[in-house]
């Protein structure tokens, strides 16, 4: 299939499900490829015929992109390794969910979320372990007693209990034994984030953009590689995304930055190395950096985007 094929699917999935969808953009490369939100829910999205293609660098754009923006950063892809993803399954690349087009529609279309996760070795479900422990303790069963039903070691059986996956032929044997289920589902848009977060060293500058300039002004900086904007500016709770550059490159993007801005709800500014004054294209402030200079602080920077 398509990438152009896979992206009209994802699309149409997002908006069966009553998502608010991004416009397209052919820029390459590129972290990602659409962003969509409905409810609250926001959905920073990768979509590729092969998993294993996205990048570390990719990988860290999204994940830096979805965290400003209070997000959830999601790869829809075709295929892993030799095989096709699995229907209901989820796979990870850099600690980013990765599903198939199939399993999209059914959980946010269907509410069928999926149960079972890929790792190496096969697939893997998640145990309920609380549940796990109160079923055995019913049937007065010892850990050992349950290992040897299932044939496990007792140490194993501990190991559910407290959280561990396990292989999708023992979990249906623990629930044909119990007669009821103990498989959690995996909440796509409940990941928890990475507590460490995008290591400090792999931060990159964009050449030329006046980071001092921004700094003085109290704006924190984080750039990009492959977004359609080349930074995410932060200030006082807010977030900016950010072109740069002169205005022959720059203010094409600044429809595609202004729609972009406008579904993950947060500000747009393009800033034009050779441009003097400021106007708006649809959400985006369009400043001459000249003209940046002349603001005295971050506050004022927020009063000219609400404009």
């Amino acid at each position: 299939m398509s990438q152009e094929r896979q992206l009209q699917l994802v699309t149409s999935v997002m908006i069966s499900a009553g998502f608010e969808v991004s416009e397209k953009f052919t820029l390459r490369p590129r972290s990602f490829d659409l962003i969509a939100r409905n409810n609250g829910i926001l959905l920073v999205i990768k979509v590729v015929a092969h998993i294993d293609s996205v990048s570390e660098e990719a990988a860290f754009d999204l994940d830096v992109i979805s965290r400003h923006l209070g997000g959830v950063p999601l790869i829809v892809g075709e295929r892993a390794r030799e095989a096709e993803l699995e229907r209901g399954a989820v796979y990870v690349r850099y600690g980013i969910y990765a599903i198939s087009v199939a399993t999209l529609y059914d959980y946010f279309v269907e509410k069928i979320p999926p149960l079972v996760y890929a790792s190496p070795g096969g697939l893997y479900v998640n145990i309920n372990g609380d549940a796990l422990r109160d079923l055995r303790e019913r049937r007065n069963l010892s850990l050992g007693d349950l290992g040897q039903v299932l044939g496990v070691s007792r140490r194993t059986i501990s190991k559910y209990e407290s959280g561990m996956g396990t292989t999708l032929d023992v979990a249906i044997r623990i629930e044909e034994y119990f007669n009821t289920g103990v498989v959690e589902s995996i909440d796509i848009v409940r990941r928890e984030p990475s507590e460490s977060g995008p290591e400090e060293s792999k931060k990159m500058q964009v050449p030329g953009i006046p980071i001092e300039f921004l700094e003085q002004l109290g704006i924190q900086l984080h750039t990009l590689r492959g977004a359609p904007f080349q930074a995410l500016l932060t200030f006082d709770k807010h977030t900016i995304l950010t072109g740069y550059g002169p205005a022959q490159k720059v203010v094409k993007r600044a429809a595609l930055i202004s729609n972009l801005s406008k579904i993950a709800k947060k500000h747009a500014m393009c800033i034009i190395t050779d441009y003097h004054h400021q106007k708006k294209i649809g959400r985006t402030l369009v400043i001459g950096e000249e003209r940046l200079h002349d603001i005295e602080d971050g506050f004022e920077l927020l009063d000219m985007l609400g404009e």
